[in-house]
Order: structure tokens, then sequence, then C-alpha cells
């Protein structure tokens, strides 16, 4: 069981459902139904040995949840798998109840297949995923970084575009785009980044770009990408960020 936040939201639940169905439980201190249906949920997900993670999110702290969610009453309980809500109900149910909700959750022998597909995580392991769910978020990320990789940046950017933006895929979308100029690695994953991203000479590069972002949409694309790969743990990448936004505005 796990807190979730407006702030771990896309970690705690969205990235999470990509490998294991996720149970959300809005809740509030005040509700009396929340505090019946709660450790009902903790006891029955608890069984299931990862295969369904629970998330809670406390309601009266985080609006935001709620009102992404469409909160009408709590408890609401939503599931969320590669992404996508499955299903929900509202309000207490009797543990039979939260447990028939809980086993139709859990994986297939499908999805079980797929993920040891995507743990093998070789080139030929991802394509017969992506034969099965050409959408498959992880898998087409994972690939692309192959690819990125092996210097094939144009099929990279042709994957990627085939499913939303996350930081996953801009991390990996600003390799494609610089790799064959500046020979940029991909950063840490999820766009934990860090250091100089395999650049000889980042700063020097970003401040030449930084005289040019305003007219020339080109260089604030490079710039921008430059800043993806450092990721927010470069103490750099906020202060050129701020430097950017003073060019532009």
């Amino acid at each position: 069981m796990v807190d979730v936040t407006d702030a771990t939201f896309e970690i705690e639940v969205m990235e999470r459902s990509e490998t294991a169905a996720v149970v959300v439980d809005l809740w509030a201190p005040w509700c009396g139904p929340c505090r019946t249906l709660g450790p009902i949920l903790e006891a029955v997900t608890d069984e299931t040995e990862g295969e369904v993670v629970l998330a809670k999110v406390n309601t009266d702290e985080n609006p935001g949840l709620s009102d992404l969610f469409q909160v009408q009453g709590i408890p609401a309980v939503y599931a969320v798998k590669n992404r996508k809500i499955v299903s929900k109900f509202v309000g207490a149910q009797p543990e039979s109840v939260v447990r028939q909700f809980v086993d139709g959750l859990r994986p297939t022998d499908q999805e079980r297949h797929l993920a040891a597909l995507l743990a093998a995580g070789d080139e030929a392991s991802l394509t017969e995923i992506l034969a099965t769910e050409p959408d498959h978020h992880r898998a087409i990320v994972a690939l692309a970084e192959i690819q990125v990789a092996d210097g094939r940046s144009d099929e990279a950017l042709a994957l990627l575009a085939r499913i939303p933006e996350t930081p996953d895929t801009r991390r990996v979308a600003a390799a494609a785009r610089t790799a064959a100029t500046l020979g940029a690695t991909v950063g840490g994953a999820n766009g934990s980044g860090g250091g100089p991203v395999g650049l000889a000479d980042i700063e020097a590069k970003l401040d030449a770009l930084l005289e040019r972002v305003k007219d020339d949409d080109d260089a604030r694309q490079e710039f921008v990408d430059l800043l993806e790969l450092m990721g927010p743990g470069d103490p750099r990448t906020a202060s050129y960020r701020k430097a950017l936004s003073r060019r532009l505005f």
C-alpha cells in the first residue's frame, strides 16, 4: 500500500500501472464508510503479492486528484491498468465484492507472458510485445532507447509518437533528436538524469544556444532537449530554464 499525492500520482499510479494493476482508494479521515472499506482493500490486495497494488488518496489533501477522477462521493475506488481506468465502484462494499473486484484485476497468463518479455528487455522481446499491444508504453520507451543507442533516431521518434507524452518519452525523444549532432546519451530512467549526459562542453553549448532561442525554433528545441537530458537532478537545469524564460518572455 502506498499513500499517493497530487505530486506523486504520475509515478505511483500511472507508471506503476504499466507493470501491475493499481487500485486507487479515494478517501478522507472524516468518512466513516472509508474507514470500513480501507482495511478490507488492504488485506485483499496484500494477498495478491504485488500483482495488484493499493494506492490511497486523501481527497482533503489532494483536491487535484479528486478533480481528475471527478469524484462525486467517497469512498470511491478505481482500478488503473496500463494508464487507463478499467473498473470502479463507489461506497463501502463487503469483502466478497471487494475480493471479486481485485481478483478480476490479476494478470492473465498472456499478461504474465508479456511481463516476462518486458523483463527480458531485448529488441526481439519488446517487438513481440508491440505485435500484441501496439501502444504498450513501457515497451515503446524501452525499444526507442535501444534504437537511439543503435543510431536509429528517426525510428525511435516515430515509435514514441504512437503514445502520449510523458517524462520518459520526452527524455528519450530528446536523446534521439540530439544524438546525431551532439552524441548525447539517454539519461536515467524517469528523467532522473544528472551530470553532463555524455556532452563534453554542455554549458558552452547551452550558452551559445541561449543567444538564438528567441528567434530560432531549432535552437530553442535543441536547448530544451539538452535540459531534458540533463534532468532535474542536475543543479544547472533550473537556472538554465529560468534563463530560457527570461529570453522568451
